[in-house]
Order: C-alpha cells, then structure tokens, then sequence
C-alpha cells in the first residue's frame, strides 16, 4: 500500500482537493490504475502543519513537553499503553495548556512530536481513570486508528451506576452536542450512531457495578447512554444525579458524598498490534477511590440484608 502512515479517507480527500496526482493530473477516487503510474502527494505547509497538530488544531510543536510521571503498562517502538489517573487532562485545551499527559508524553518521547496528537489515538474524560493507548510513529497510529474506525479495538470499563439495573442490555440510540448546553452531549436524532453494551457484575442497595463495552467512540458515550436509560453513574458532576436527589440508602454512604467524579475506569484494552499483527489484551486493577466506594457499597447491603433477616424471625 502507498502512503501507509495516512488514513483512506485522508487521502481519498487530499485527491479530491489536488494535492495527490495521478502522472501529475488530479482524479477522482472512483479512477483505476493499473500499474506503472507515477503517484505524488504534496501538502501545502499549512496543511502538512494541521496534521500535526493538537486537539484543538494548535500546532504540535506549540505544545510545552513536561516532565509528568506516566504509568505505563507496556511499551515497545510501536505503541505505549497507559493506565491513565482520574483528573489527567488528555489534550491541552486554552486556559489548560499544560499538566497534560500529551505534555508528558512528548517529554516521555520527543519523536512524538512528529505523530499526529503526539499519538494519542482515543480519548479518555478528565475524570475518568483508566487505559488509552499511544502510537510512536505514523504508521502505528494509522494502523490503531483504522482499528477503532473498524471497530475491531475492545474497550471495556467498569461503572458504579444508580439503580436496579437490568441483567444486561444494549443502548443503541445516537449522540450529538445538547441542544442547549454545547458543553454537554445528549442522545438526539440528530446525532451519530453510538452503541454501548452493558452487563450487571454486582448489585449492591440501590446501585450496581456494570462492565460496559464500546462499540462505537462517541463523547461521554456511556455516561449520556447510561443516563439515558435512567441509571446514571455515581458521582456524574455532569450527567449524574445530584447527591441531594440520591435515594437516601445510597446518599448516606460517606463514599458516596465524598466520591467527586463518575464512577468510571477503563479496565481492558484489546487491540491488534501494529508491528506483530498480534491481538493484545491488556488490563488495569480498579483504582483505590472506586474500590473504596465498592467496599462501602457491599458493606451497606450486607447491614440491609443482616437487618431485614433478624426483622424476619
């Protein structure tokens, strides 16, 4: 394949614009060649700047490498995996420009300077902990990215929600930016196609662990389709339900009043390797503050069960 550290439909659009010839001429997509054709893409500097460049379309050599300690869970010439903590910004956004883990990462690797996001291939929410994966190179990041358009990268997570929930389930219903609050997303027809797939782990007294697996990539994607279908997670400063209007069981527990984020890690990571072909599997233990919460949980409803047996004899 020619030009294997870009995308298809990064090329199919730089052909549509000219800056990839056929023999010198522009085509179209649809156009068959049939060997022996002189193939050539120049990119207008501006052009070959935004492909490396930040979330927000800054330039990537604008962003200040920082010496941020990452826990990485594997790493080779191809790609890192990183076991992400909750409160780590991803990208630097304005007003948030540094303390990111793009800072970190392009101290951790300055060659990572010269991939698209420095890497960063998927993202993770401020507050939600968990595992993400890096590419080191073009043609790793290319390779990844073709993965999640493929949905052939698994991505499983754990989430402490509010509510008797289902056994199991599917929430397949679009996501686009909320109609009125642009900061939030919310599930209308207007939106792209977003499906989530969940199952019940642990009940516990008016909540439950649910392991949560992506289909698609959408922005908050489990948060807005676990609120969706009436069983927000646990702590949710955006999507959630405030602690005031928490049943009283569960608004009681102090780790439930102290827990200041969704209840939300990213657990498992399941991609095929860019350099060996190979499937990956790689896991993160719960973190201490949803542990904690777990705990307090179970304790809670082996005190309600304890209760309701000695009130039945």
């Amino acid at each position: 394949m020619l030009f294997p550290s870009y995308s298809r439909g990064r090329l199919q659009s730089w052909l549509a614009d000219g800056y990839l010839t056929v023999n010198g001429k522009t085509g179209r997509k649809k156009d068959k060649v049939v060997g022996g054709e002189l193939i050539t893409l120049q990119l207008p500097a501006d052009l070959l700047a935004e492909t490396m460049a930040d979330a927000s379309g800054n330039p990537l050599s604008s962003v200040v490498a920082e010496a941020i300690e990452l826990p990485i869970v594997f790493e080779d010439e191809h790609i890192v995996v990183i076991n992400k903590p909750a409160g780590l910004v991803m990208h630097p956004a304005p007003g948030n420009r540094s303390g990111t883990l793009m800072n970190g990462l392009l101290h951790h690797d300055p060659e990572l300077y010269t991939v698209p996001r420095a890497g960063i291939v998927h993202r993770l929410d401020k507050l939600t902990s968990g595992l993400c994966v890096v590419a080191k190179n073009l043609e790793a990041h290319t390779h990844l990215v073709r993965q999640l358009q493929a949905r052939e990268m698994g991505r499983r997570y754990t989430a402490i929600v509010v509510g008797d929930v289902p056994l199991n389930g599917t929430v397949d219903a679009p996501i686009g930016r909320h109609p009125r609050d642009r900061q939030r997303m919310s599930v209308n027809e207007h939106g792209k196609e977003a499906i989530t797939h969940y199952e019940c782990e642990e009940r516990y007294l008016g909540c439950a662990r649910v392991s949560v697996k992506l289909e698609t990539g959408r922005t908050h994607q489990i948060r807005v389709h676990m609120t969706h279908i009436g069983y927000s997670l646990v702590g949710d400063p955006d999507y959630g339900r405030k602690l005031a209007v928490l049943p009283r069981q569960i608004a009681d527990v102090p780790a439930v009043a102290a827990f200041k984020r969704q209840a939300l890690h990213a657990h498992q990571l399941e991609l095929i390797h860019p350099g060996s072909e190979e499937l990956m599997t790689f896991n993160a233990e719960i973190p201490d503050d949803m542990a904690h919460l777990m705990e307090e949980l179970r304790l809670v409803a082996d005190h309600a069960m304890r209760t309701e047996a000695n009130n039945d004899r």
